[in-house]
């Protein structure tokens, strides 16, 4: 199957499974996925939901059951790969390093390997805030500054594609910011970006779309927005005023408005909280805003909201 020159990765029909054929053990069934080029896709999901066998099947590591994989047009395990795979960067969840080498002997290891050029090491240590740690044993390391070693490793001949599976572990709260604000130069420059991560409240803001995988299967994806209309979980409006006022509103919103409104919360007499169907928000909007409150927040749903809410459709 031909591969949309436009895309950076293309799964068509993609099946892995495991075992006998009579009791096969699935890790991904009959996956279709696209990611465009310049993207910073999401992938999300269970442990086991087939995420971590999605990027060694991209990677050549393991060979589809059945389906097609395209990496930039080029087919996996074609005659091309082996070079395409150059301009492919990956980080492992699990990463494993030599303790006895020092952060700038390990990345020149990976370097050698991968063929791209040694004089990249330096700078990329820098790059992820381990110049000063450069000749230090890695055993000396901590969990973060092993991961930021791992990220310098992905970044190594300046690749075109980075799979980064569960990239921020062990990473504390700056080194989180400045692992993403490197994501975005990198997208800046055309580099097309899949990582998966538990970790939702991260993922939200920053990807451009992602995939919900589960029991290897692709149940969701699309964009943040696109996905909140999906699941169809109602909007949060919370409002502030004097306690009378918003007695008078529950009843107001009941007869008027009771078709869009999920419930109704009273946390507090001068508070409430309206439950709102999305496509009925303005009419909502529109009884609340001349009521004279206080205050009115609204809050959608957040994408862990929504990913419980489509794990229970599912």
């Amino acid at each position: 199957m031909a591969s949309n020159s436009d895309d950076a990765l293309n799964l068509s029909g993609v099946s892995k499974h495991y075992g006998k054929r009579s009791h096969p053990l699935l890790a991904l069934d009959r996956v279709d996925l696209t990611v465009p080029r310049g993207q910073l896709f999401g992938l999300i999901g269970h442990n086991g939901a087939g995420k971590s066998t999605l990027f060694k099947l991209v990677l050549g590591l393991i060979t589809p059951s059945q389906g097609d994989i395209h990496v930039n047009g080029i087919a996996v395990g074609g005659p091309d790969f082996r070079t395409a795979r150059r301009a492919i960067g990956y980080l492992p969840e699990n990463l494993v390093l030599y303790d006895n080498l020092s952060g700038l002997e390990t990345l020149e290891f990976f370097a050698q390997l991968k063929g791209a050029p040694k004089t990249q090491c330096a700078p990329l240590l820098a790059r992820v805030g381990l110049e000063a740690a450069a000749r230090r044993p890695v055993r000396e390391y901590s969990k973060g500054m092993r991961q930021r070693l791992g990220f310098a490793q992905a970044l190594l001949g300046s690749p075109q594609l980075l799979l980064l599976d569960e990239p921020t572990t062990g990473l504390d709260p700056s080194a989180i910011r400045d692992f993403y604000d490197q994501l975005d130069r990198l997208r800046a420059q055309g580099v097309t970006i899949v990582i998966s991560s538990h970790v939702l409240a991260e993922l939200q803001q920053r990807v451009d779309a992602l995939a919900m995988l589960g029991n290897g299967c692709v149940q969701a994806q699309g964009t943040v927005a696109a996905l909140r209309e999906h699941s169809g979980m109602p909007i949060r409006i919370c409002v502030a005023g004097d306690a009378a006022r918003l007695t008078e509103l529950v009843s107001a919103l009941q007869v008027n408005v009771g078709h869009a409104v999920a419930s109704l919360i009273r946390p507090t007499p001068d508070t409430l909280e309206v439950h709102c169907v999305r496509e009925h928000k303005m009419a909502v909007l529109g009884l609340l805003a001349p009521a004279g409150l206080r205050d009115l927040q609204i809050l959608e749903p957040s994408l862990e909201d929504v990913y419980f809410g489509l794990r229970e459709e599912a």
